[in-house]
């Protein structure tokens, strides 16, 4: 995946998980969080991409 495509499927994520956090059930809260840091951790993924190249 290039650098762009790691972007938007983080913040994609990010958001998702931002919703889900919003829930009256703890677990689905639980969740959210899970898959906010996930996001964060994708974006964080297509930033080094952008920086070292598509090749790693």
């Amino acid at each position: 995946m290039g650098e762009l495509t790691d972007k938007i499927k983080g913040n994609a994520n990010e958001a998702a998980g931002k919703v889900k956090q919003q829930s009256n059930d703890p677990e689905t809260r639980a969740d959210g969080r899970a898959q906010e840091a996930e996001g964060k951790g994708q974006q964080l993924k297509g930033e080094v991409k952008g920086k070292l190249g598509d090749d790693i």
